[in-house]
């Protein structure tokens, strides 16, 4: 926005241009209700329990499983036996919340960790043993709600004393004060109190904390849109976000027997209340912990990758591979690494979870672990959609939206956005996993691809091929269709994904599926940025994941099959 005003000086744009922009904007908040009472707008409403229900509890569990991707599974190490007599669940992300959440979220009511989907999953026989292992990445600690046991006011009474107003820059006196356990609060669109307006209110929580040991602590804070923190006076973290809930954290070295002085100035002025007063304690020995917990164990549940601490927009992070929400690198945190490394020295099977949302380039991994999957940002009912697939419950049948790489060094030099190397669609080198790869505890075979030799310019082209499932496991297939036109006067993409389906086969059976490529599906923009249909012969493929990455286009063995069509005709404009 900062710079319109020089924009509009230099002729770029009008003020007219703005204002059309401004139009779309403010019409949709007022259609929104966002500048009327909340006893005047319907959605305001809304009860949570419309959203909140048993019916939606499992829509979300659906979709995160069908949403898990399944890289890896040597020698059938999935599903796993749920009469197992002893499994450690182990990984920063096993039991982590907000690991579930990804960015811009709402917060579920009963969000379910992977660690607790696997208690809910097993036979009451089986013993679970969890360890975190590791911090998710070096300074940036698994972050908890200090508990009100430690946490006291001046006067000696549990918990944190909070001088709440009605007006968000803390001024005069507050319209009231209590006490409260701790500070852990979200109140959506709300307020604490019915006093207090919804936007337009603040806090300062006062207390004194006292640690249960001496050692390094990371303090830190949950809140949106505003808040700081002081200790002893001195302003330690804090930060500003209109569009989202955000952490600030510092580390502390404090010292058991002393009281430390911590004061929570929150201030309210937009969007959903929330404000929460965090800690890590010391933990010194989680990497003995783990490996300990592996050797007993009859099998290790991994949980490793980022969250939202880690990865988003305009970020305050520097750390080794994240930087202000870009990457310098793609390789999983050096703590996560070494943790893995070292429970792979225990010789026990690791199946590595994998909780992300942009690529990571895990090539130990796939080389070590006997199975892996990844399961995204999997929601508020992440933790039970992969124990249903780690058992074998729900058959996965995910494909990877993004492309694996091996290494950053595949990638050119963002220098301009002409694209070439980047993304399946111009990527000439193989990567760790290709864009469009999934496994499954069955197998598909792809045969009688039928479609026609030629084509006449403009026409749609029908594409059909067989499915099987030859496994011996009921299963979905996710069929691509794929296209190469192989001689265009301009740059073109080297394959472009065209058309897929989700399809559910029982063993031993069979489906037709059928694609219409339109003539827009054969399009490109020429150098004229006029969008053509030029004729000449296109390459169609039709399978579970992109051609060409398994050496051999015999569909019994890489599920895919390949033939090409000549169009003919004169050049054809799209409109």
């Amino acid at each position: 926005y900062k710079a319109l005003p020089e924009a509009v000086k230099r002729g770029l744009l009008t003020e007219k241009d703005i204002d059309v922009s401004v139009g779309r904007l403010m019409t949709a908040r007022f259609k929104l209700g966002m500048f009327d009472p909340d006893d005047k707008v319907p959605y305001a409403q809304i009860p949570f329990s419309v959203n909140n229900n048993p019916a939606n509890d499992h829509l979300a569990r659906v979709a995160a499983q069908k949403s898990i991707v399944l890289l890896k599974n040597a020698h059938n190490a999935l599903p796993l036996s749920k009469k197992l007599n002893r499994i450690a669940v182990i990984g920063p992300n096993a039991d982590e919340i907000e690991s579930l959440w990804g960015n811009y979220n709402g917060i579920p009511s009963n969000p379910i960790t992977v660690l607790q989907g696997i208690k809910n999953k097993v036979t009451p026989q089986t013993e679970v043993v969890y360890a975190q292992g590791s911090e998710l990445a070096d300074g940036v600690s698994k972050l908890t709600a200090i508990p009100s046991i430690y946490l006291e006011t001046e006067d000696g009474h549990q918990g944190a004393f909070g001088e709440y107003f009605a007006n968000n820059k803390l001024e005069g006196q507050p319209l009231f004060t209590r006490i409260d356990d701790n500070i852990d609060f979200y109140w959506e669109s709300g307020s604490p109190d019915p006093r207090l307006p919804a936007d337009n209110f603040g806090i300062r929580w006062t207390t004194f904390l006292k640690v249960p040991q001496t050692g390094d602590y990371e303090i830190g804070g949950w809140s949106m849109p505003s808040f700081k923190v002081y200790c002893e006076g001195k302003e330690i973290l804090g930060g500003i976000n209109e569009h989202h809930a955000f952490h600030s954290s510092k580390e502390l070295r404090l010292e058991t027997g002393k009281r430390y002085k911590l004061v929570f100035d929150y201030s309210n002025f937009h969007g959903d209340g929330t404000a929460s007063l965090l800690w890590s304690t010391p933990q010194p020995n989680m990497l003995s912990q783990a490996v300990q917990a592996a050797k007993g164990s009859d099998v290790v549940v991994l949980v490793l990758g980022l969250n939202q601490r880690l990865e988003g927009e305009e970020m305050p992070i520097q750390l080794d591979g994240f930087k202000g929400g870009d990457r310098t690198h793609l390789n999983l945190p050096k703590t996560q690494s070494d943790l893995m490394e070292a429970l792979k020295a225990t010789g026990k099977p690791i199946v590595l979870v994998l909780i992300n949302g942009s690529a990571l380039s895990i090539n130990y991994a796939a080389e070590n672990m006997d199975a892996i999957l990844t399961a995204g940002y999997p929601g508020q009912e992440g933790g039970n959609a992969v124990a249903d697939v780690l058992f074998g419950d729900y058959n996965p049948a995910g494909r990877l939206p993004v492309t694996y790489y091996k290494s950053v060094d595949q990638l050119p030099a963002f220098e301009n956005y002409d694209m070439e190397g980047r993304t399946y669609r111009y990527f000439r080198q193989t990567p760790l996993y290709p864009f469009g790869f999934g496994l499954s505890y069955t197998k598909f075979a792809y045969s009688d691809l039928k479609m026609p030799a030629e084509a006449k310019m403009g026409d749609p082209i029908k594409v059909s091929a067989k499915v099987t499932n030859t496994g011996d496991r009921d299963g979905d297939e996710v069929v691509q269709l794929y296209l190469t036109d192989e001689k265009a006067s301009s740059p073109r993409p080297i394959r472009q994904l065209e058309g897929f389906k989700r399809i559910s086969l029982k063993k031993g059976e069979s489906q037709n599926v059928e694609f219409i490529l339109s003539p827009r599906a054969l399009s490109m923009i020429n150098n004229k940025d006029i969008q053509v249909v030029e004729p000449g012969w296109f390459t169609i493929s039709v399978g579970g994941e992109q051609p060409g990455f398994t050496g051999s286009t015999n569909a019994e063995t890489t599920g895919t099959v390949i033939g090409r069509v000549n169009v003919k005709g004169k050049v054809l404009t799209i409109k």
